[in-house]
């Protein structure tokens, strides 16, 4: 587990939400880039996703490691880490900038470069709930999660896990 504080990791990787998992191998080479991960069911009705199939594809990864069907080759991987859309460095430029403006007791002036960095980069809701959690999100943004959730009508705001099918057994 990892607690980003300065969002390093999530600017570096493209991460769009919490919870998200990375697998990275004894090598430290990475397995598969980031995609959702849930231990268990809570957020099912929001997400449609079951956590035990992403569970099973991490203990039989686990357990077989790189000849896991799990497991990514590297034309595979590559294929997942796409170029960055440009506009996605400016809004991690922007996010940084209100990040430090806001560390430094500039609260008001961070919130026009919130807003920057969510507008270049609509996809990314770490943007959007670092800063409606540090601010009222109804005065400063006119919105909040659950509306923005509700919004969506269904579609979810994470991009759906492509895992293999499991072998079936005999």
């Amino acid at each position: 587990m990892l607690v980003d504080e300065k969002h390093l990791v999530t600017r570096l990787y493209d991460m769009v939400n919490v919870p998200t998992a990375v697998w990275i191998n004894e090598k430290g080479r990475i397995v598969r880039p980031n995609e959702v991960a849930y231990v268990d069911n809570r957020y099912t009705g929001m997400h449609k996703l079951q956590a035990e199939e992403y569970l099973a594809a991490i203990r039989d990864w686990a357990e077989n490691g790189d000849r896991s069907i799990y497991a990514l080759s590297e034309k595979e991987l590559k294929e997942r880490l796409a170029p960055q859309n440009p506009d996605w460095a400016r809004a991690s430029a922007e996010f940084g900038l209100a990040e430090y403006l806001y560390k430094n007791n500039q609260g008001s002036a961070s919130i026009k470069h919130y807003k920057e960095a969510q507008r270049l980069n609509p996809d990314n809701w770490n943007y959007k709930r670092q800063a409606w959690a540090l601010s009222d999100a109804e005065k400063e943004y006119g919105t909040s999660f659950m509306k923005e959730v509700q919004k969506l009508d269904g579609k979810p705001y994470y991009p759906p896990r492509r895992l293999p099918e499991p072998k079936k057994k005999n």
